[in-house]
């Protein structure tokens, strides 16, 4: 695996590598990788000649700077993961190199970055149309990809690429869970024994809720899931809605025209820690 820090030869050599005709995926990160991640890298790896991962915290999709001092980074650690995962490229680079100058570019998103996380992180999306557009436009991958833990992102990310007339493969992935259902996340180290006992329980209560909501109303279900968490030590909801899966606009009843199953959407703060979490209803 090749380690690459800057912007110039991460361009040179990938063009190096397309002009091959060799297919590339790429898995853009934030580090502290986990097995999530490295499950984007598996599907990546299945799917393309070359594999490359980017290891880069982004500052401007941060709305808290707290949040962004003490998100965890581990760079030695995420190289030899990335390494026995069979990544071609570790794309490395420093905030000076992919941001030489501030960024002012405002993308217009629209509706499904309004919503959720957009209301709450004011920003936050915008900071990762930025960066994920910046790494395309370096990469020009063949495939992408991401996630479904950051259900709402990728929506946001395909509108971006809709925008820019990237001809890129988005692929979204199954969210990785421990053992006791926690969905992987960066974040979740930061979790005291206390907190990390009891953070199981957002998953065990969406998955409840699927089965409550066969004969209770939308409204109901989300009633169950905000009072049934916030009933646990540590936790407090900060939202939960029921979406629409393309739109990520919330829908109203069970009845509500949609072509794929609704999505409830959580975020959960287990302590100072924000969690997020989703699950489908197949209704």
């Amino acid at each position: 695996m090749e380690i690459i820090t800057s912007v110039a030869d991460l361009r040179s050599k990938v063009s190096a590598l397309k002009g091959q005709g060799l297919s590339v995926g790429l898995v853009p990160t934030m580090g502290a990788l986990h097995r999530g991640h490295i499950s984007l890298v598996d599907r990546a790896r299945q799917d393309n000649d070359i594999v490359v991962v980017s290891v880069f915290v982004n500052p401007t999709q941060f709305n808290n700077k707290k949040d962004l001092e003490t998100y965890p980074r581990t760079a030695e650690a995420d190289a030899s993961l990335l390494r026995q995962a069979g990544a071609d490229i570790m794309f490395m680079p420093s905030v000076e190199e992919i941001y030489p100058e501030p960024d002012t570019r405002v993308f217009p998103l629209g509706p499904v970055a309004e919503v959720m996380e957009g209301a709450m992180r004011p920003g936050h999306f915008n900071g990762v149309a930025q960066i994920v557009s910046k790494l395309f436009d370096m990469v020009r991958p063949t495939r992408a990809y991401f996630g479904e833990k950051d259900f709402q992102q990728i929506a946001v990310i395909r509108k971006m690429a809709e925008l820019e007339g990237f001809d890129i493969e988005i692929v979204d992935c199954p969210i990785c869970r421990h053992d006791d259902g926690l969905a992987m996340s960066s974040r979740n180290v930061r979790l005291t024994p206390e907190q990390r006992a009891v953070a199981p329980a957002i998953h065990r209560t969406l998955a409840a809720s699927t089965e409550w909501a066969s004969d209770h109303t939308l409204e109901e279900t989300k009633k169950f899931v905000i009072d049934e968490l916030n009933s646990f030590p540590h936790m407090e909801v900060e939202y939960y809605e029921i979406v629409d899966p393309l739109t990520m606009q919330p829908i109203s009843d069970w009845g509500a025209p949609h072509t794929l199953p609704a999505v409830g959407c959580v975020t959960v703060y287990c302590g100072e820690v924000r969690l997020i979490d989703n699950i489908k209803y197949n209704k």
